[in-house]
């Protein structure tokens, strides 16, 4: 799961980690803490859609993360489509490790942490949005 934040002043979006989730289990006090930390107004999570726009195999999860992030941090939380958000965070990530901004090999854990930035940079996007706002994908 990707984390990133964003500033709804200047529409933009930094990916901050990735983080790991043993046998499909939230890490809550990460998430919480991360919370604290950056203090969100709104939370977006990633949706996943099939390329012919139904909903994907991992919808009914996302749902329910959503509902839970909603109930724990009294915060609303927004559904933003995900897809091809991994593939355009693998080109970036791609992109500035040819150019020399990144040095380092690319993790899963990176393209994560990316695709939470494409989804933010999405919602900014498609709404008026709303004061800071904390991504998990």
């Amino acid at each position: 799961m990707g984390v990133a934040c964003g500033d709804t002043l200047s529409r933009s979006a930094t990916a901050l980690r990735g983080l790991q989730l043993p046998d499909g289990v939230v890490p809550w006090r990460e998430v919480g803490a991360l919370f604290e930390e950056w203090r969100p107004a709104v939370a977006v999570v990633g949706l996943p859609y099939n390329a012919d726009g139904t909903e994907g195999a991992l919808a009914r999860e996302s749902r329910a993360f959503a509902t839970q992030l909603a109930g724990r941090f009294a915060l609303p939380v927004h559904l933003v489509d995900e897809r091809y958000s991994s593939l355009a965070a693998t080109e970036r990530l791609r992109l500035a490790r040819e150019t020399g901004v990144r040095r380092r090999r690319v993790t899963k854990s990176d393209v994560d942490a990316a695709a939470a930035c494409v989804i933010l940079e999405r919602w900014f996007d498609e709404t008026d949005g709303g004061a800071n706002a904390i991504t998990d994908r």
